[in-house]
């Protein structure tokens, strides 16, 4: 019995990778427009496509990081500066685009643009902090969509969503897996709507990657503020040595980060030019091997895995 159910695994895989490994045509003749090109997943990727003949449009939210894209790429990439918070940037962004890919459409758009302002706990959480991740990581993504929809089902084309492991397991910043929960909820109502037009929605999740979203220095100082500013009483009951240690193990965790940036950027180029792509990509062996599966455990279970390797505050019962 074993051996039969082995053998169906097995060519179940394998049918899979043959699927996998189909191309979808033309793609010299394609654009993609992708936000957050100034550094990290959103740049390499340009830089990716670009070496496969496609048309990239990179938005940058400076215009210093556009410079530096374009001296990077060839005359098949081209840029634009937007702001994903900023409903007048992504207006002008997606008649930017209209005017170059014309009748044949957006073949794929990426939101990658992404922002973290983690809080130490949840009952340190400020609104300040949550509004402004929301605004980048769900509000933005939706309204790029929006924006860009009608050319995208004019292309048949593709949607890549960029979430996160935290969109699956929440964790660390309660405004951020906010903000990625939402994201992995708009893109399974978005597949469902667009799947009659023949448009695809993938989302990809990454695990943990040295990205300028992940800088210690930037992350250790927005911790810091977030305990300096929280009420006194919330602080007496976490305790001072239970900030310094978070802080610690915060610091470590992030120096362990992958440097592998292609592992996310082989996902979303897969999504693109796949004929059949996949409708969740999980880059990391962090993501893939623990914090996943980890995600489809029973709650109390994963509740269990996660607290017993969790700091306890100053006055725990």
């Amino acid at each position: 019995m074993w051996l039969y159910v082995a053998c169906l695994i097995g060519l179940y895989y394998l049918f899979r990778w043959y699927r996998e490994r189909q191309v979808a045509s033309n793609l010299r003749d394609k654009y993609v427009f992708i936000t957050g090109c100034d550094s990290g997943f959103g740049n390499l990727l340009a830089k990716q496509l670009d070496l496969q003949g496609l048309r990239g449009l990179a938005a940058c939210l400076r215009e210093k990081g556009a410079e530096q894209l374009r001296r990077e790429t060839s005359d098949r990439v081209e840029t634009v500066i937007l702001d994903v918070t900023k409903t007048e940037s992504i207006t002008a962004a997606a008649q930017w685009v209209k005017e170059r890919v014309g009748n044949k459409g957006l073949w794929g758009l990426i939101n990658n643009a992404g922002a973290i302002f983690p809080d130490v706990c949840t009952e340190l959480m400020t609104k300040v902090n949550l509004m402004k991740t929301m605004n980048t990581n769900l509000f933005g993504v939706i309204e790029v969509t929006m924006s860009m929809l009608q050319m995208v089902k004019q292309a048949r084309g593709r949607i890549v969503n960029v979430s996160s492991f935290m969109g699956r397991l929440a964790f660390f910043s309660v405004a951020y897996c906010c903000s990625k929960y939402g994201v992995e909820a708009f893109s399974d109502c978005l597949r469902t709507d667009m799947q009659p037009f023949g448009v695809k929605v993938c989302v990809v999740e990454p695990g943990g990657f040295k990205t300028n979203l992940t800088n210690v220095q930037k992350l250790q100082e927005c911790l810091e503020n977030s305990w300096n500013k929280g009420p006194v009483e919330v602080k007496e009951s976490y305790g001072q040595e239970f900030f310094e240690k978070f802080l610690i193990i915060n610091k470590n965790s992030l120096q362990k980060c992958s440097t592998n940036l292609h592992l996310v950027t082989d996902c979303m180029e897969h999504a693109l030019t796949s004929r059949y792509p996949r409708y969740r990509y999980s880059a990391g062996w962090d993501a893939q091997f623990f914090f996943i599966p980890l995600s489809y455990l029973p709650t109390v279970l994963s509740d269990y895995v996660w607290s017993a390797n969790c700091l306890k505050p100053a006055h725990a019962v």
